[in-house]
């Protein structure tokens, strides 16, 4: 039995509107809540929070937070290249090509953002997308 699984969002952004392309946005998001599901801790229920903040100099900050197995310091470096996958130990039911995270910076980065991630192990991980704001 699966345990279950919470997601907590607090979006306070008040002028939340970038320009971006929905299908590319859409994944981005995707990719990392279907990586907080895979690298799930398996001996407690699963824990997302989504936030969104305004950040001065008309940009907006979305985070995504989980509490699963967490990153190594070394992995951390690495993440976001192309075909680097994080060991996941004696874990071998996680399915990937190691592709996900590096189209996640790519897009982010496309759409004049930013991207960056903490992580502890045992604790969870938490993705941060910084983006312009769109200019009326």
């Amino acid at each position: 039995d699966a345990l279950p699984i919470s997601i907590e969002a607090d979006l306070d952004a008040m002028d939340a509107i970038v320009d971006v392309d929905e299908m590319h946005f859409t994944n981005v998001i995707f990719n990392l809540l279907d990586n907080a599901v895979k690298y799930r801790s398996e001996d407690r229920p699963l824990k997302l929070r989504v936030t969104s903040r305004d950040l001065s100099g008309d940009r907006l900050e979305i985070t995504i937070a989980d509490n699963g197995i967490g990153i190594r310091r070394d992995d951390l470096k690495k993440i976001f290249e192309k075909f680097y996958r994080v060991s996941t130990g004696n874990r071998h039911d996680v399915k990937g090509f190691g592709l996900g995270l590096a189209y996640v910076k790519k897009m982010v980065n496309e759409l004049g953002g930013e991207i960056s991630v903490a992580s502890t192990i045992n604790v969870g991980t938490k993705f941060i997308i910084i983006l312009p704001l769109t200019q009326n």
